[in-house]
């Protein structure tokens, strides 16, 4: 398949159809972070800021994800969003994207990339405890995978899990933050 990277930014047809993709591909899972083209698009249009990096991956001119990375502190960025459309998914096309988004960071001098991943919907086992002080660490230690959250796709592509905000999201709904080592 002949995929091609672009810039997100570099054109008005790109972020439309960046926000489509966030809007559907989030409401596919039953998500309403971004219920409309409106929220969609000032997502996307924040994401395309300087000096943000924000990349799409398309087919034949057809755009199937799009990732950003955006300054979190000076040396490590956070990943926010990395988003397929949803008949695209488990195809390969995310971690195509994590690898030139993780290229170009290297590229200017970024040492890490941390990213959160919300466990709303009772996806691992993290959303089954109520999360305190001392069971933390232990509970991250033996997280267990209910039902296809994408913090294992993280790990393939080469994140560790290092640490969760309980209750981030509402009892028992923990943000679980990741991080990756990618530049000495």
């Amino acid at each position: 398949m002949a995929y091609e990277f672009c810039e997100i930014g570099e054109s008005n047809e790109y972020i439309i159809l960046a926000a489509r993709i966030l809007t559907k591909s989030f409401l596919d899972i039953g998500n309403n972070s971004w219920p409309d083209m409106k929220s969609a698009t000032k997502e996307v249009e924040e994401c395309i800021e300087k000096p943000n990096i924000c990349l799409g991956i398309h087919e034949n001119e057809k755009l199937l994800g799009w990732i950003g990375l955006r300054p979190m502190y000076k040396l490590t960025w956070e990943l926010h969003p990395l988003v397929i459309s949803t008949q695209y998914q488990n195809k390969g096309i995310g971690r195509l994207l994590i690898n030139e988004l993780e290229k170009k960071a290297k590229q200017i001098g970024i040492i890490g990339i941390v990213l959160g991943t919300d466990d709303e919907y009772f996806k691992t086992s993290l959303s089954a405890v109520d999360l305190y002080g001392e069971n933390i660490l232990d509970e991250i230690r033996t997280i267990k995978n209910i039902k296809n959250h994408p913090y294992e796709f993280y790990q393939k592509c080469g994140y560790s899990i290092v640490g969760v905000i309980p209750d981030a999201n509402g009892k028992r709904k923990p943000d679980i933050w990741m991080w990756k080592k990618i530049n000495d």
